[in-house]
């Protein structure tokens, strides 16, 4: 999956299943307070992780269990109770922020598989966050959705409830890359679920890998034509990245699937661009296209922009004024600090100055809206002409003092800009 964020987080903040090192927490959750200066007026988001698969996914490297692995619906947390213990977290959210923090603007749930709670366990919880922290009157509000795990009932719920958006994983139409991927969605429930979301009022994404061991280009075509055909609103489509400790890890390097070619994969991006920009979608992230500016997934434009959002959940992470915290992994674990009336946070850091310069290049060039030049210190506006002239960003608007924007070479090749405009 795409890489654009810290920690390695994918599109929509899910976290890794790996924690980074960090400071002690506070047990309180308390922040520094500079880090809540300018909080009001600030846009803020949340982000829900929901830890539950029905199966784990071989390439899969998110923080995820199987309700087997957690002890069956007798867990201390469960697909039953995992509402509450978001609400207790939700609780503690409030009583850090205060009375200066702003309305919700964006909520994304995520997984995992969201959709494995009932879809009024999702509203419960999308009303913690209206009751305690008010949306805005424009809030954006998105789940994730596995096709096989919804329903015409539980679209209209969520979307009566006050969701606006659902994000359908179809990551593929061909039968033997699901397979490969170990996807167990029936790949003809994708457009039902398409089309019971729309029916219900709500907009639409469809996530798509490509990459996988044995996709041949017609196969990533087939997909691409076959997403198009739904007439969604946003389309995400991600590289495959094989993870250490996963399945397919194991199988790469026991010689049983071949791993992921880059020329494979950028012929396969180019393939995705250009069959998505013929179709009336239009590139605004890296991995991200979308019809207008309106259906654009403002909660991850949220993330690249490095505003404050917090993340419910098991492994979430969260950034309020330059502080960046994460929780414990396990959801036992999580469970049993709220439980105490506890932060599940497990660590955190407080971003330098340096690390916060880094960070708004990386993730600024990749939005289409580009990186201001003149944000750049001295050694990276000394890479921008050699930039230009390699055809990895557009030289016009550079040229006039404007914004460094890639081109498609460019972002074929992003984490190779980012390098040299950080370079000493």
């Amino acid at each position: 999956m795409d890489r654009a964020l810290p920690f390695g987080w994918d599109n929509g903040g899910m976290p890794p299943s790996a924690l980074p090192d960090g400071d002690p927490a506070p047990a309180t959750g308390e922040l520094p307070a500079a880090a809540l200066e300018g909080l009001e007026g600030a846009d803020l988001g949340i982000y829900v992780h929901v830890p539950f698969c029905t199966v784990r996914c071989g390439y899969c490297d998110f923080n995820t269990y199987t309700l087997t692995e957690l002890g069956g619906r007798g867990a201390s947390i469960g697909i039953d109770t995992y509402a509450d213990a978001a609400l207790r977290e939700l609780d503690l959210a409030r009583a850090v922020l205060g009375d200066e923090a702003p309305s919700v603007s964006t909520v994304f749930v995520g997984g995992g598989t969201p959709t494995m709670l009932r879809s009024g366990d999702l509203v419960k919880v999308l009303d913690g966050i209206r009751h305690r922290f008010g949306l805005a009157p424009d809030a954006e509000v998105t789940t994730e959705a596995n096709p096989d795990s919804v329903t015409p009932e539980s679209l209209r719920e969520l979307a009566e409830g006050g969701f606006t958006r659902v994000s359908v994983g179809m990551q593929s139409a061909v039968p033997h890359v699901l397979r490969t991927l170990e996807r167990t969605h029936d790949p003809d429930n994708v457009a039902r679920a398409v089309t019971a979301a729309r029916d219900a009022g709500l907009q639409v994404s469809v996530d798509l890998i490509y990459g996988t061991p044995g996709e041949s280009l017609d196969d990533w075509r087939r997909s691409l034509e076959a997403a198009i055909a739904l007439e969604p609103d946003h389309v995400s489509a991600y590289a495959l990245v094989v993870e250490e400790g996963t399945k397919l890890a194991a199988q790469v390097r026991r010689g049983l699937v071949a791993a992921p070619e880059d020329d494979d994969e950028a012929d396969k991006y180019e393939l995705a661009d250009e069959l998505l920009t013929a179709a009336g979608f239009g590139w605004y992230e890296v991995s991200n296209w979308a019809r207008n500016e309106e259906t654009r997934c403002r909660h991850n434009v949220a993330y690249w922009s490095g505003t404050n959002w917090w993340g419910i959940g098991p492994g979430a992470h969260s950034h309020v004024g330059g502080v960046r915290w994460w929780n414990v992994k396990h959801p036992s674990a999580y469970a049993a600090r709220l439980g105490s009336g506890e932060s599940p946070a497990h660590a955190r850091e407080a971003l330098t100055d340096e690390q916060r310069y880094d960070e708004r290049v990386l993730l600024g060039t990749r939005l289409v809206e580009g990186l201001p030049v003149a944000d750049l210190r001295g050694s990276g506006r000394t890479a921008v002409a050699g930039l230009i002239a390699d055809g990895l960003v557009e030289g016009p608007a550079v040229l006039r003092g404007g914004r460094l924007v890639l081109t498609r070479r460019g972002r074929l090749l992003a984490d190779t800009v980012v390098h040299r405009l950080l370079a000493d």
